[in-house]
């Protein structure tokens, strides 16, 4: 999975927390209540066309009251700072804007490393006048001292830790920390197995690292090593189940198919989906009344 996808999911898994550590600027002001969506992607490929990014997020935020117009915020993830154009992020604003209809646009763009050489303003005119004057939020995660979110209660700031500015002997307590945030801060348990995944990635700790955080946090490491076994298990455990009931579902429809078949003559189209989707119960009593139905509508009724 890409970069530009992992933080994809981690804006739109946690909104409120994105905005407020990725946009602090503008989101310290949005106060409570607000709902924020993301824009629905296939309403704007169907308008932006080429144009649209598909790894772009934007997130209207909304006043439920109406106190205030809803504000886009606009978020993108630059892996590589050499492939951002602010040309075309510019560009990319201007079409949402007016597709729309607000003036309440605010870009944010993410880099997850070395960005200090980055154009951070764009401006066009003449000798007179600037006619378009054009910024942006800035957040280069790898500028960001640790040591400042090492304890934050917000947890996509946690979960980007190892993506800050450290020193290398402190890797492992990093990785500890982030850790330690998604347990405190995260309790579904199927979001805690995917932003572990997220922490290892970005950590990236090598088989010395990963012993090393074993023998300075024993109950932290033991405790998500066995989270992360059982949940997996769980879920393949739960999925073979899932199958195999699915597998004597289709057996059984299979079956009456061929009963009714044998007693009514060939069957419709119509017929066969109806027991193609019939749940489980619907077939045995199907299947109970073939010996009584002299008509197949007695048997489907």
């Amino acid at each position: 999975m890409s970069h530009d996808q992992n933080f994809k999911n981690l804006i739109l898994d946690y909104p409120h927390a994105a905005l407020a550590f990725f946009a602090a600027a503008e989101a310290a002001d949005l106060g409570a209540g607000v709902r924020v969506l993301p824009v629905r992607q296939e309403q704007l490929q169907e308008r932006l066309g080429e144009r649209f990014r598909e790894l772009d997020v934007p997130l209207l935020v909304e006043w439920p009251d109406g106190r205030r117009e809803a504000v886009l915020f606009v978020l993108e993830e630059e892996s590589d700072a050499r492939r951002f154009s602010i040309h075309r992020l510019a560009h990319y604003c201007l079409d949402l804007a007016e597709l729309l209809q607000t003036t309440r646009v605010v870009p944010v763009v993410i880099f997850l490393r070395d960005a200090r050489h980055v154009a951070e303003s764009l401006r066009l005119g003449g000798d007179r006048h600037v006619y378009l004057d054009f910024q942006y939020l800035r957040c280069a995660l790898a500028e960001l001292a640790f040591e400042d979110y090492r304890d934050s209660d917000n947890l996509v700031a946690r979960l980007t830790l190892p993506s800050m500015r450290y020193p290398a002997a402190r890797k492992v307590e990093v990785y500890a920390q982030a850790v330690r945030g998604l347990t405190a801060l995260e309790s579904d348990p199927e979001r805690r197995l995917k932003y572990l995944d997220f922490i290892d990635i970005y950590a990236a700790l090598d088989d010395h690292e990963r012993l090393k955080y074993e023998q300075d946090y024993p109950d932290e490491a033991q405790t998500m090593s066995q989270f992360a076994e059982r949940f997996r298990e769980e879920g393949m455990q739960q999925g073979m189940r899932e199958g195999m009931q699915q597998g004597l579902q289709e057996g059984e429809a299979r079956v009456l198919e061929r009963q009714l078949r044998l007693k009514f003559g060939e069957l419709s189209d119509e017929v066969r989906r109806r027991i193609a989707h019939a749940d489980e119960q619907t077939l045995l009593t199907w299947s109970e009344r073939i010996l009584s139905a002299d008509r197949l509508e007695e048997v489907l009724r």
